[in-house]
């Protein structure tokens, strides 16, 4: 589902509508054509018990969104807000060296992920090997006039972070 739905729903024929939604018959239906075994229960089952909180259902079930990740340009209707002063994203120690150079950049996706909490941004880093925390100043970069946004499972939203916003662990 993240890949239909965040990344490429092309590869099983569905057409995403504004905000992201599809129709959840449909996302079934092209799902069994392409011989992916998901029907409503497991569905269902997912969005519920993912602990990141990925999907949502619309209010009356019918159509299904990914919440955030997307690489695809998706208007999730977001209003932009003032963030905590401190984010921090997590990441690992093969990737600081570009990230020295660039700063945070989305690569793949829209928008770069921050956490409010270093223990998530560790949860994230570790995905990918032995995980390293940044920090992000975004209260300064708020005054500066970069946008932030909230996702509904609290994961912070930006379309990049400078690297003098950035403050790298003291080896």
């Amino acid at each position: 589902m993240s890949l239909v739905l965040r990344h490429k729903p092309e590869l099983i024929g569905l057409s995403v509508e504004y905000g992201g939604w599809v129709e959840v018959d449909e996302l079934l239906s092209r799902a069994k054509q392409a011989g992916v075994a998901l029907n409503r229960e497991l569905l269902e089952q997912v969005v519920k018990q993912n602990n990141k909180q990925r999907f949502s259902l619309s209010d009356n079930g019918l159509r299904i969104r990914a919440q955030y990740g997307h690489s695809i340009p998706v208007d999730l209707g977001l209003t932009p807000l003032a963030p905590p002063e401190i984010l921090f994203h997590g990441t690992t120690a093969r990737s600081l060296e570009a990230i020295k150079r660039r700063g945070l950049v989305p690569r793949e996706r829209i928008y770069v992920h921050l956490s409010s909490d270093q223990e998530t941004a560790i949860t994230v880093g570790r995905r990918h090997g032995r995980p390293t925390v940044l920090t992000v100043e975004a209260g300064r970069m708020h005054e500066r006039g970069f946008q932030f946004f909230c996702s509904a499972e609290g994961i912070w939203l930006t379309e990049k972070v400078p690297i003098k916003h950035i403050i790298f662990p003291v080896k």
